[in-house]
């Protein structure tokens, strides 16, 4: 893996990592849209550790790349869910915020496959 490959991965997995984080001490600029969108109270310990194990699979993935791969899969059927969620909110003002998250995950996959 090239070292561009390398820094995108960790600067997503840190992006990642940070959202699980926020969404599982309850931010409350996470937590306030949740609400707004419908998502109920009792998936948001889930969606907070699916997001902190992307992160930690996009780490492993340094090492052992079908497990970086698998998580990379996983963060962004995670944010292609959470885009979804937020259309159907109708909150289109937030629809940038899981982009801003997906993109480095999907950048990762490109610059690590272009090596």
């Amino acid at each position: 893996m090239n070292t561009a490959a390398t820094v995108v991965a960790v600067v997503a997995a840190a992006m990642s990592a940070f959202s699980g984080y926020s969404l599982l001490t309850r931010a409350s600029w996470v937590v306030e849209p949740l609400e707004e969108y419908g998502v109920p109270r009792t998936w948001w310990t889930l969606l907070g550790l699916a997001k902190a194990a992307g992160a930690l699979g996009l780490l492993i993935g340094l090492f052992v790349p079908l497990i970086g791969i698998a998580a990379g899969i996983g963060l962004v059927l995670y944010y292609s869910g959470a885009v979804i969620t937020v259309l159907r909110a109708r909150s289109y003002k937030h629809v940038a915020f899981p982009v801003i998250y997906m993109a480095p995950v999907i950048a990762a996959f490109a610059l690590g496959f272009a090596a």
